[in-house]
C-alpha cells in the first residue's frame, strides 16, 4: 500500500534548537498512529510539517504523494480537501455557531448550495454523536468534551482519508477522555480512516491506537505496535510506559 504521508530525515531547528534531526518515517492507510515523546521532542511540529503548515528545515515531506514543500495553493488546496485536522484548543470559531463551525469547510472547498450544506452538517454533527440541538449553540455554550466532537465533526465535513489530531483527550476528565477515545475508533473503523495523532494520554495508547512512533532526541527511537514499543529497553520508553503497569507484566 502507497504511504500517505512520507517524510524523509527531517531536520527542523528554531535558532540554535534543534527539534527533529534525521526523522523518516512513513504511514500508510487503515491504522490509528500515534506520535509520542517528551515534551519540547516536536511531535506537534511534525505533524504541523505533515499537512505543510509548517516547513522543515532540512529534508522533505510528501502527502498522498505529493512533495508538500513543491506544491503550488492550488495543489495545496487540493491536498487539504482530502484530510482533517483536529487542534489541541478545537479551534472553533468563538462568534459561529456549532452549525456554521462544521459548515466551514463546505463553504471555502465547495459549491453547495445552502440546503445541501445545512443538511451534510447534521450528518457530520450526529456522526459523532451529538443531538440536533446542538447545532445552534455557540461554543461558549457547550462542555469540553462536546467542544471536541464537534471539531471532530468540522475535520470530518469532506470525508478525508486521513486525521490529524493534536492531543485529541487534552482538557477532558478520564470519562470525556475515554468515550471520545471509543468515538474516535468507531469511526476509524466504520469509514476506514486513517488517523494520525499527538498524545500523551497512556489509556489513549493502550485502547485505541495501533502503532506507535516514538521521538526522543531528535529521533525516531521506536517504531511498532503500541506493545512492541512498551516494550523498548530506551530509558525513556521504559519510564514512559512505567506509569502504566499492565504493559510490564510480560516483561523479563
Amino acid at each position: 500500500m502507497a504511504a500517505l504521508v512520507r517524510m524523509d530525515r527531517i531536520v527542523t531547528r528554531f535558532g540554535r534548537t534543534t527539534v527533529h534531526d534525521g526523522v523518516t518515517l512513513e504511514i500508510c492507510g487503515g491504522q490509528v498512529v500515534a506520535l509520542i515523546g517528551g515534551s519540547g521532542t516536536g511531535k506537534s511540529v511534525l505533524l504541523r510539517e505533515m499537512v505543510g503548515l509548517q516547513r522543515p528545515t532540512e529534508g522533505q515531506v510528501w502527502l498522498f504523494g505529493e512533495e508538500v514543500a513543491r506544491a503550488d495553493e492550488p495543489r495545496l488546496a487540493a491536498l487539504r480537501q482530502r484530510f482533517g485536522m483536529l487542534f489541541q484548543d478545537g479551534a472553533l470559531f468563538s462568534s459561529l455557531t456549532v452549525a456554521e463551525n462544521v459548515a466551514v469547510p463546505f463553504r471555502e472547498h465547495t459549491k453547495f448550495e445552502p440546503a445541501l450544506v445545512a443538511a451534510l452538517v447534521g450528518l457530520k454533527v450526529a456522526l459523532v454523536g451529538l443531538p440536533p440541538d446542538t447545532l445552534a449553540k455557540m461554543p461558549a455554550q457547550l462542555s469540553g468534551g462536546m467542544r471536541k466532537r464537534v471539531s471532530l465533526a468540522r475535520a470530518l465535513a469532506l470525508e478525508p482519508e486521513i486525521v490529524f489530531l493534536d492531543e485529541p483527550t487534552s482538557g477532558l476528565d478520564p470519562i470525556g477522555a475515554r468515550a471520545f477515545d471509543r468515538l474516535l475508533r468507531t469511526i476509524a473503523d466504520s469509514l476506514s480512516l486513517t488517523v494520525v495523532m499527538v498524545t500523551h494520554d497512556l489509556d489513549t495508547l493502550a485502547s485505541i491506537v495501533d502503532r506507535a512512533i516514538a521521538l526522543h532526541g531528535g529521533k525516531v527511537i521506536a517504531d511498532g505496535p503500541v506493545d512492541e514499543v512498551a516494550r523498548s529497553r530506551h530509558p525513556w520508553i521504559a519510564e514512559y510506559f512505567s506509569a502504566r503497569a499492565p504493559y510490564h507484566a510480560g516483561d523479563e
